[in-house]
């Protein structure tokens, strides 16, 4: 094989290119070893003989991995935590989305008659008051009063 490197180089600032992006084909060496001047250069990146490999990209592949699994609850553990518990979800958006979903439960019990305009009206006071964790837990409470 023979010694490109002079070659490469000079093709490499023609192409503005890095030295390892240069590429010379391998049947027109022997043409391209003889080249000396930048014009001979210039003529053999014209005929095809000198080209530039493409740039290599970033693969997503990785990210797109890593963003399936996050989606899927994984690499939430405490290591991963920077910032309060208050930080990644304020507790007043936890008692906002608490609160609307007991309060909704509440609206559709009274309008199917399961309890009575006055049961409503101290249980939505006892839903305000925070007595209750989650609609299963409202559900419950009501069964027992019942009984």
């Amino acid at each position: 094989m023979m010694n490109l490197v002079g070659q490469k180089r000079i093709a490499s600032e023609i192409l503005d290119v890095g030295v390892n992006r240069v590429k010379i084909d391998p049947e027109m060496q022997e043409d391209v070893s003889k080249a000396i001047t930048r014009d001979d250069i210039r003529h053999h990146i014209a005929t095809g003989a000198i080209t530039a490999k493409p740039k290599r990209g970033i693969s997503t592949g990785r990210v797109r991995k890593r963003t399936a699994q996050k989606k899927k609850g994984r690499r939430t553990g405490h290591g991963r935590r920077s910032g309060t518990k208050n930080a990644r979800r304020p507790s007043k958006e936890t008692w906002m989305s608490k609160i609307r979903a007991l309060r909704d439960e509440l609206k559709k019990m009274k309008e199917n008659k399961d309890i009575t305009a006055t049961e409503y009206r101290k249980l939505y006071g006892q839903v305000k008051g925070n007595l209750f964790h989650s609609r299963r837990h409202l559900r419950e409470h009501i069964e027992r009063l019942k009984q």
